[in-house]
């Protein structure tokens, strides 16, 4: 009996949702990334706030840095999908230059950027772009949430065992 009452008392994580717009500038993405933290945060999602923070750094930085086209901004969405135990965090952004495809490359040596999607790859499960209507594309990366997905933040659970 008491298996039920976890069932029905569990979180239920999939389905939630939340995007913002922001602008185009370097301010926009620094609050991309603690809106992004603050909403995981009240989901209770503890085991993917440090990789899903450098992921909507680095494509909200993208976004300014590449897709900034004046006076248009971007917009920062999170969405849970799945089923208990098998939960997928989709982070995606969104700019107004769909003629600016990414791609994740060998950066160069004597650079000091560059290496965006590179820690991208390493942190999210997938990645890539989705072309919207013009003049829109959303860059998004998937995190699967594995078992235990809800960690309250109280317990120190570090990055570390994230992977």
């Amino acid at each position: 009996m008491s298996d039920v009452n976890d069932e029905i008392s569990a979180p239920r994580l999939a389905g939630r949702q939340f995007s913002v717009q922001l602008s185009s500038t370097r301010r926009g993405a620094r609050l991309a990334r603690l809106l992004a933290v603050e909403q995981l945060r009240a989901w209770g999602l503890a085991l993917c706030l440090e990789p899903a923070a450098h992921i909507v750094a680095e494509l909200a930085a993208n976004a300014v840095s590449h897709g900034l086209v004046p006076g248009r901004d971007f917009r920062l969405a999170l969405r849970l999908a799945g089923e208990p135990g098998n939960v997928t965090l989709r982070i995606g952004v969104t700019d107004t230059r769909h003629d600016a495809l990414p791609a994740a490359c060998a950066p160069q040596e004597d650079r000091t950027g560059g290496r965006g999607l590179l820690l991208v790859t390493a942190l999210a499960d997938r990645w890539g772009v989705e072309q919207g209507r013009p003049p829109h594309k959303t860059v998004w990366a998937e995190i699967d949430l594995r078992e235990p997905a809800a960690v309250p933040l109280s317990t120190g659970v570090r990055f570390s065992g994230f992977r």
